[in-house]
């Protein structure tokens, strides 16, 4: 397969698997408490790589050790606004929100100079912006406690574009799964410590069909997607990989549609999509050459 095909088949592998967590959280977090949800999912998705990861080279070394904790420590903290905002809102909903993760880069690439930002990406990025608020559209009047949540949902996104800038720019030079297990580790240990300062019982006997939820977000929404993202990360630019919100949406109002109806496809939805995936086709269109 050549490189232009795995990139395109991971970009569709991460798309399908984030696009159907959202959906997945509101099941786990309507049977077991947020955080301790929360915390327990990357528990068991360093469980899973850390035995993997241990017979692999090379791992991090000195400075690198504190940009993956401090990549790993951002990413709890983008989860917990996630999770507490889906106590809110819905998952398609949350969705449609990180399509402002684009333009939110965009600024923090001119800050930094990281990465050169073209007009076409800018362009692209608006078109699908327009494309999810078209979507969104009759969700904008919303209670106070909505509100919240879309404000904690937003928040997330600026936290999870920042760890995904340390990760581009320090996570090179290590073996992608030690680097994965690594920048989780540090993920898991942060948001135990928030779990059990807040204290909160788990069920008893789990529960089947949240406990299935919490097991597809751990071993599928962790341990794959994280994987596969970070794969991408190396592999194309900042950029390209910030237009995977724009598909988000799509995989979640549709999972929403199916079975928790709170975003029912009707026409405008299809034409949001279709905007959506015409930005996107600008932001993914490649330059001509000379």
């Amino acid at each position: 397969m050549s490189l232009s095909a795995r990139i395109g088949a991971a970009y569709v592998a991460c798309t399908l698997i984030w696009g159907t967590t959202w959906y997945a959280i509101r099941v786990c977090i309507a049977a077991y408490p947020t955080l301790a949800s929360l915390a327990l999912r990357f528990a068991i998705a360093v469980a899973v790589l850390a035995p993997i990861a241990v017979r692999l080279r090379p791992w991090p070394r000195g400075r690198a050790w504190g940009y993956l904790a401090l990549a790993g420590a951002l990413d709890a903290g983008a989860y917990v606004l996630v999770y507490l905002g889906e106590e809110r809102v819905s998952g398609a909903i949350g969705a449609v929100l990180y399509g402002t993760q684009p333009l939110i880069l965009a600024a923090l690439l001119a800050i930094t100079r990281m990465e050169r930002t073209t007009r076409r990406h800018l362009v692209g990025a608006a078109v699908a912006l327009a494309g999810v608020a078209i979507i969104f559209m009759d969700q904008l009047d919303v209670s106070a406690r909505q509100g919240i949540g879309v404000a904690m949902v937003v928040g997330s996104v600026v936290v999870a574009t920042s760890y995904s800038m340390v990760m581009k720019r320090h996570g090179e030079g290590i073996h992608r799964v030690v680097s994965t297990t690594v920048f989780l580790f540090f993920t898991a240990l942060v948001l135990a410590v928030v779990a059990l300062a807040a204290r909160e019982p788990l069920p008893w006997p789990p529960p089947q069909d949240a406990t299935l939820a919490l097991l597809y977000l751990a071993v599928v929404g962790s341990v794959v997607a994280f994987l596969v993202y970070f794969w991408l990360l190396g592999k194309t630019s900042l950029i390209v990989t910030s237009t995977l919100v724009f598909t988000y949406p799509l995989v979640a109002i549709l999972t929403d549609a199916l079975f928790e109806r709170d975003l029912p496809l009707t026409a405008r939805v299809y034409v949001g999509a279709a905007v959506t995936l015409a930005g996107l086709a600008v932001s993914l269109r490649r330059s001509p050459p000379g």
